[in-house]
């Protein structure tokens, strides 16, 4: 029951590592405010938790991250229904990229829309909450490859490495009032996107593994609790990689 009673919210929660994180959460107690672009995409999570009777509750809401309006109104439900907020996590992303000479302008505005302006504009809504408060944990999904970089990942290691970096720089900012900002950046993963890969480049991926398996997405959210709980009341602009020791 690390999180017991605090109130979070998840955004990108309908697969993979917000799902996990989602669950993770309430499984240790918390109040989730789990969000999707499509709410009917968190039918099964929200069903899967009731079933499995954990101790927190997962609430369903539709949340666009590139939407500002919808941002406001996310965290308006929130402050409505239980005057306070105490972990937000920005999980919801995109990964699209191209070969250099074929990147465009279109595909790098989505990506660091998704990636990077919706994580600031709801940093900026949320700690509004959290001032008050005076205390909160923020936790920004990054990547290996925004710290490390990656051959044909461009555009995406430019969005993850800038959550590394907004995600310093947050925490410098927003430590007098009690909030820390931290990070996790994921290596590789066993998510839909992974899953997609060819089989000859999937068994690469898994050689330059050190620890010799794949990530799973639970090994995210487990550190993500970590960050979310007062076990890190002392933790704060920190980049946590999260890659079985990884080459890449």
């Amino acid at each position: 029951m690390l999180l017991e009673d605090k109130v979070c919210l998840v955004t990108g929660s309908s697969r993979g590592i917000g799902r996990a994180i989602a669950k993770r959460f309430a499984e240790e107690g918390a109040i989730v405010y789990a969000s999707a672009r499509n709410i009917d995409s968190l039918a099964s999570l929200v069903d899967e938790a009731a079933a499995e009777d954990v101790a927190g509750k997962i609430i369903a809401i539709s949340l666009d991250v590139c939407d500002e309006l919808q941002c406001k109104e996310a965290m308006m439900l929130i402050k409505k229904n239980r005057g306070r907020l105490d972990v937000l996590v920005n999980n919801a992303g995109i990964m699209k990229d191209a070969l250099i000479g074929m990147i465009n302008k279109a595909l790098m505005e989505e990506s660091f829309e998704t990636n990077v302006y919706g994580p600031i504009n709801l940093i900026q809504l949320a700690s509004k909450l959290m001032k008050r408060q005076g205390c909160g944990s923020i936790i920004n999904l990054s990547s290996i490859v925004g710290t490390e970089g990656n051959k044909n990942q461009v555009v995406y290691s430019a969005t993850k490495g800038a959550v590394a970096s907004l995600t310093k720089s947050a925490a410098k900012e927003l430590a007098e009032y009690g909030i820390r900002v931290n990070a996790v950046a994921p290596g590789i993963i066993d998510t839909d996107l992974f899953r997609a890969a060819k089989e000859k480049e999937t068994e690469k991926m898994i050689e330059s593994i050190r620890l010799g398996r794949l990530g799973q997405p639970i090994d995210v959210a487990n550190v993500c609790v970590f960050f979310a709980s007062d076990l890190s009341l002392y933790v704060s602009g920190q980049i946590l990689g999260v890659d079985g020791i990884i080459s890449i």
